[in-house]
C-alpha cells in the first residue's frame, strides 16, 4: 500500500508538470502539424525515454553532483540552451520554405529515428524536467527506494510523458489544424522559434 501511495503521488505531481506548457509540447505539436500524427508520436517516445534518463540520474545522485560541482549544472544549462537556440534558428531559417503535407500516416525513411532523437534531446535539455527530477521527485521518495519502486517510477514517468504527448500529437494532427498550419506556417514557425529561443535565454539566466 505504501508503495502504491508513493508511486501515485509522484505520478500525479509529474503529470501536472508534464501538462504545463514547455519546449516538449511545442516540438511535438509542430511535428504532428507539419508532418503527421506518427511523427508526433515518435517525438513523444523520445521525450518519454528522456524523462526516464532524468529519473535514473536523480536517483543516483544528480542533486549531490550538482551540489558538489555547480559548474556541472551550469554546463548542462549552457548545453541545453544552445540546443534550444539551434532549434529556434532552424525554425526561423526555414519559416518561409513551403512544406509538403499530404496527410498520410507514413513517415520518410529514417525519420522515426531522427524524430525520436529530437524528442530525446529536447527533453534532456528541458530545464523544467531537471528541476522536477532533481528536487520534487527526490523529496517524494524514501531515502533508499527499492528496485521495485524504481521500476514503477520509471514506468509511470514514461507513460505520463508518452501518453500525454501522444494525445497532443493526435490533437494537432487534425486536418483542420494542419491546413491552418500550412496557411500560417511562417508566422507559427517564427513564434515557435521565438518561444524556444526565449526558453534558452531563461535557462541561461536562471540560477
Amino acid at each position: 500500500m505504501e508503495l502504491f501511495l508513493i508511486v501515485a503521488g509522484v505520478g500525479v505531481a509529474h503529470l501536472l508538470a508534464v501538462m504545463s506548457p514547455g519546449p516538449s509540447l511545442l516540438v511535438v505539436a509542430r511535428a504532428a502539424i507539419a508532418t503527421s500524427r506518427v511523427a508526433g508520436v515518435w517525438t513523444a517516445f523520445g521525450i518519454g525515454v528522456g524523462s526516464m534518463i532524468w529519473v535514473l540520474a536523480a536517483l543516483f545522485g544528480l542533486t549531490l553532483v550538482f551540489a558538489a560541482a555547480p559548474w556541472v549544472y551550469a554546463g548542462m544549462k549552457v548545453v541545453g540552451a544552445i540546443y534550444l537556440f539551434y532549434l529556434a534558428i532552424q525554425l526561423w531559417r526555414h519559416a518561409k520554405l513551403p512544406m509538403r503535407v499530404d496527410g498520410s500516416e507514413d513517415t520518410p525513411s529514417g525519420a522515426p529515428w531522427k524524430l525520436f532523437c529530437r524528442g530525446l534531446l529536447v527533453q534532456l535539455s528541458n530545464p523544467k524536467v531537471v528541476v522536477f527530477m532533481g528536487s520534487i521527485l527526490i523529496t517524494l521518495l524514501p531515502p533508499q527506494p527499492s528496485s521495485g519502486l524504481v521500476a514503477a517510477l520509471l514506468l509511470v514517468v514514461f507513460l505520463n510523458e508518452f501518453v500525454w504527448f501522444s494525445f497532443v500529437a493526435c490533437a494537432f494532427s487534425i486536418p483542420r489544424l494542419r491546413d491552418g498550419y500550412i496557411r500560417f506556417k511562417s508566422v507559427i514557425d517564427r513564434v515557435t522559434g521565438t518561444c524556444l529561443g526565449g526558453l534558452g535565454v531563461r535557462l541561461i539566466a536562471s540560477r
